[in-house]
């Protein structure tokens, strides 16, 4: 079996993958001064909870959207495992023609995403990754990575409203039970959750307009569930998408 690692602003992922198959995940948070052995204690101890001896993988690759992070996972992979894996950047291949302005730029993770969903659900297709921020991003019918849309994501948008409004406080975001909400709490949740909602609906509209065409749009990303069932549109959740992505980019590249 083989490694797949998304580096991630909020958390990081570790899967198992034999194929295009999914054996197992792990999910631990982010920490940006985590040198590589101590990330290989983590990997390890993320191993064993899924039943696998470290011997037992036998290749890996890696998405990083953390810089100083990616060379220490790297690092980490090599001490524990005994090779260097992968790492999704300029040069590998993907299966797409990225066609934006600076293509050495995109985010790996969302190169990650289009190619898993482009395999699944053919093209065009449209991923929206939901985490730190919202990123959405757009492969046309020929198979070409036209770019997308970054927009703040659903906690970073409650820091920025609480923590320049002295007067409204931290919510959960919990369903909101009506759009006009008769208090603070209620108010807000109403706002973050159908706001971040009607937004993905907005941008999605938009989008169709521009291409000319129908696409289905897969959702993936730690807080999918929490929006999904606010948005009009119909949406595809593949909470493993990226995982996928990083199967079939390993089976393209190694």
């Amino acid at each position: 079996m083989n490694l797949a690692v998304d580096v991630g602003n909020s958390n990081i992922v570790i899967g198992l993958f034999e194929g295009d198959r999914i054996l197992g995940t792990r999910r631990v948070a982010t920490d940006r001064n985590a040198t590589d052995f101590q990330f290989a204690v983590l990997l390890k101890s993320a191993l064993l909870s899924l039943g696998v001896s470290p011997d037992e993988v036998r290749g890996g690759i890696i998405s990083s959207v953390v810089p100083s992070l990616t060379r220490a996972v790297s690092g980490a992979v090599g001490l524990l495992l005994d090779f260097l894996p992968l790492t999704v950047g300029p040069g590998i291949k993907c299966g797409l023609t990225v066609v934006t302005d600076s293509p050495a730029a995109v985010g790996a993770d969302r190169i990650v995403d289009a190619v898993a969903a482009r395999s699944l659900y053919g093209a065009p297709v449209v991923t929206v990754d939901m985490g730190t921020a919202n990123t959405v991003s757009v492969v046309d019918g020929a198979g070409r990575f036209l770019g997308g849309v970054i927009m703040p994501g659903l906690r970073l948008s409650m820091e920025a409203l609480t923590g320049t409004a002295s007067l409204l406080p931290q919510v959960s975001l919990d369903p909101p039970r009506r759009v006009i909400g008769r208090n603070t709490t209620e108010s807000m949740r109403s706002g973050l959750l159908l706001g971040a909602a009607s937004a993905l609906d907005g941008i999605l509209e938009r989008i169709e307009e521009q291409l000319g065409a129908p696409f289905p749009t897969v959702v993936t990303g730690g807080l999918a569930p929490t929006v999904i069932p606010f948005c009009v549109r119909p949406l595809i959740h593949e909470p493993d998408l990226l995982l996928k992505g990083l199967a079939i980019l390993y089976g393209m590249n190694s």
